[in-house]
């Protein structure tokens, strides 16, 4: 049996959002990693898998819980865990030998030695010839695997990842997570585990022994599944596929409807402080008018829209989102199908599409309701926008009110339900300027 490389127990992060107000990311996360493993945490940006990567190594501290590493708590960065960043973190003044050199020179590494050893990294990454370059003549696949390098080079023990190829073009990113595997396959390095966070489904289908995926607003755990296919996977096979539309499946199932997974055409409730998703009618009216179209019959697996229409999970979730908080879709075991009040919509015309959209918005987000109610009670039918950002800081900081009130305006002005003086900033049931 593998023995158990990382152990996450009941770890939670809160952080200070107001002086007596927390904004908690992660609840109650636990997980075990075996040697021998690739393990993806899977979810929508937000939803603290960045911050539980670095409490597991040690950047950050837990607010509740304690991670422990080969039966010893991780409280700072340890010998054995590795990290590869998201945006490179190279120092521009050092040459791409001197960039991978850093981390054995923390260490306190001789010079021969960690000049071998980085010698030997940038060979197995396949940087060989540009040990005396510069980040700026490197390409982002390049620069990326000066990261790697950089984190192979202290033979880590376990490799973690935070989203390293979602920078890079699709042809580059495919190609170092090719030679990545190879690495592992080859067991060209000493590293036992690799733990990476991503957005992408596919690429977590792709790589991963094991997949733990994420709900938001807090961080937590939603489900693992664990994959069996073996290397190098066949994106076009029916077994890859299966995996992806299992991963959607439990990405979009309300958990109340998971012992059923029954399907019902309801309206999602929300409240007040509700962190809309900044999505413009534009996108609602596309996905609407894709799915009524005659080869879809008001009806797609959500694996092939985001194939359709070329969007990742973070583009196409919080689409859907609101076309369920408007009654317009309903969303049940990874398929998307149009109500019939989606239909109607992508039958009517321009005008009468404005009609349907205010309707809904008015009876399906509270805000909406809240500003013309209040524009309807006064005398002169306008607020200003400080009436409105003051009551959402009741739930909301401050920059997270603002943007709700922007995504409200933007909607409520396609409803024509009221207009909006962005220069005074008064809202009004009327043309500001007339």
């Amino acid at each position: 049996m593998s023995s158990t490389i990382i152990d996450v127990k009941n770890v939670s992060k809160s952080f200070r959002k107001a002086e007596h107000q927390d904004l908690l990311v992660l609840d109650n996360i636990n997980f075990t990693m075996s040697e021998g493993e690739i393990v993806a945490l899977l979810g929508r940006s937000g939803s603290g898998k960045s911050t539980l990567l670095r409490i597991i190594a040690g950047l950050i501290k837990p607010t509740l819980g304690e991670v422990i590493y080969r039966q010893q708590k991780v409280s700072d960065p340890v010998h054995g865990i590795a990290m590869v960043f998201q945006n490179f973190a190279l120092m521009p003044w050092l040459t791409v030998l001197q960039n991978v050199e850093l981390g054995l020179e923390a260490l306190g590494v001789s010079r021969q030695e960690r000049r071998e050893r980085a010698l030997k990294a940038i060979d197995i990454i396949g940087l060989d010839g540009f040990e005396s370059a510069f980040p700026k003549e490197l390409s982002g696949g390049m620069k990326q695997r000066v990261g790697f390098a950089r984190a192979l080079v202290v033979d880590p023990d376990i490799l973690l990842m935070d989203e390293p190829f979602s920078a890079l073009d699709v042809l580059t990113a495919d190609n170092l997570k090719s030679d990545l595997l190879d690495l592992w396959q080859e067991k060209r390095t000493n590293t036992n585990g690799i733990l990476f966070v991503t957005h992408n489904i596919e690429e977590a289908a792709m790589l991963a022994d094991r997949i733990i995926v994420f709900s938001s607003d807090p961080g937590m755990i939603r489900a693992e599944l664990s994959v069996k296919l073996s290397h190098p996977r066949n994106e076009q096979s029916d077994s890859f596929r299966q995996i992806v539309d299992r991963i959607y499946t439990l990405m979009t199932t309300r958990v109340q409807d998971e012992k059923s997974l029954i399907k019902r055409a309801i309206t999602k409730k929300i409240g007040l402080g509700y962190r809309l998703p900044d999505v413009d009618v534009s996108e609602l009216s596309g996905l609407l008018d894709t799915l009524d179209a005659p080869e879809h019959q008001g009806r797609m697996d959500l694996p092939d829209v985001a194939d359709y229409l070329n969007l990742n999970i973070d583009d196409l979730f919080p689409i859907t989102e609101v076309l369920e908080i408007l009654g317009f879709a309903t969303v049940s075991e990874g398929d998307i199908e149009l109500t019939r009040a989606g239909k109607l919509f992508t039958n009517a015309d321009i005008l009468e599409r404005k009609k349907i959209f205010a309707n809904h918005l008015l009876k399906s987000v509270p805000l909406a309701q809240r500003i013309v109610r209040v524009l309807d009670e006064r005398p002169n039918h306008r607020a200003n926008k400080e009436r409105f950002i003051n009551e959402l800081e009741d739930y909301l900081s401050e920059q997270e009110a603002e943007r709700i009130f922007r995504i409200i305006v933007d909607w409520g002005r396609y409803a024509e339900i009221f207009a909006y003086d962005n220069n005074s900033g008064m809202l009004s049931l009327e043309n500001p300027g007339g």
